[in-house]
């Protein structure tokens, strides 16, 4: 009888063991399916949000005006069905401050609009300067060349030549990180020009440019009266708005299902003839945001 009592417990237990490893397995199949359908959702998002870009992309070289978007930043809604939407946003870079020609003024006052005190704005600003710059002389205004970043304990000086991407303004002495987010909207490397197109700069830029503040009202009223396809309103003194962009955008596509994961997509792109691999569109910048 002791035996036997034995040989059931061992049984039992060998049981529980087997059924505990059958659980185990089972519940590895379970996470395993719910990753590859997370994995599926997040595919499916990121492709929806390349369509979006595409479509925008595309919208830019109808040949019918009244189909082509202005490129302000103005949000358009696409339905791609399945539950799946995708906002897209179109600015043409001509509207933000190139960082590898905009004047110690344009720059500060673009500091100043992203919340830095005058001073400190004025520093950055003369330090972006001397960052592009070829010689190794601090300037008038002040900046701040390889001395200047040994002292402050970096191991690197500027580059002395242009910036070759907007991330690389991280690298400049004093410019603290928030900053750096608050401007970044608003800077760009690939247009050459001195000084923002008004037909598409936001507001800080506008600032920035020395505007008065009831000119910059009246700039961004008369864009938002622009439609496609119908001659762009003329401002007080004869300024009148360009109603098309200039061929280099940024592009944001964001992909979101009803149920709360989304995928977004931020991207520079050059529209025209002669585009990438065939493409309608040559990237200059391409950056996935963050699932949740």
């Amino acid at each position: 009888m002791r035996q036997r009592g034995v040989a059931l417990l061992v049984v039992m237990w060998l049981l529980v063991l087997l059924a505990s490893i059958v659980g185990l397995f089972a519940l590895n199949a379970h996470v395993e399916a719910l990753q590859a359908s997370a994995q599926r959702q997040r595919l499916a998002l990121e492709a929806a949000a390349e369509a979006g870009l595409e479509a925008a992309a595309a919208r830019l070289l109808a040949v019918d005006p009244a189909r082509r978007p202005i490129p302000d930043g103005r949000p358009t809604r696409l339905d791609l069905g399945d539950g799946i939407t995708v906002d897209v946003a179109i600015t043409d870079e001509s509207g933000k401050v190139d960082l590898n020609v905009a004047d110690v003024t344009l720059l500060a006052r673009l500091g100043e609009q992203a919340g830095l005190p005058a001073p400190e704005a004025a520093a950055v600003a003369a330090a972006i300067v001397d960052w592009r710059d070829a010689d190794s002389l601090v300037g008038p205004s002040g900046g701040a060349e390889a001395g200047e970043y040994r002292a402050a304990g970096l191991p690197y000086g500027p580059a002395n030549r242009a910036f070759a991407q907007v991330p690389e303004v991280q690298r400049v002495l004093g410019l603290r990180p928030g900053a750096y987010r608050a401007m970044r909207p608003y800077l760009t490397v690939y247009t050459g020009l001195a000084q923002p197109n008004l037909a598409f700069a936001d507001r800080p830029v506008l600032l920035a440019m020395g505007l008065a503040p009831p000119l910059v009202d009246q700039v961004l009223a008369a864009r938002a009266a622009m439609q496609p396809g119908l001659p762009p309103p003329a401002l007080p003194g004869g300024l009148v708005l360009a109603a098309t962009g200039t061929g280099t955008y940024s592009i944001s596509s964001r992909a979101a299902r009803a149920d709360g994961p989304r995928a977004e997509l931020e991207a520079t792109v050059r529209v025209g003839a002669g585009g990438f691999l065939g493409q309608v569109y040559t990237p200059l910048s391409w950056r996935h945001g963050q699932q949740d």
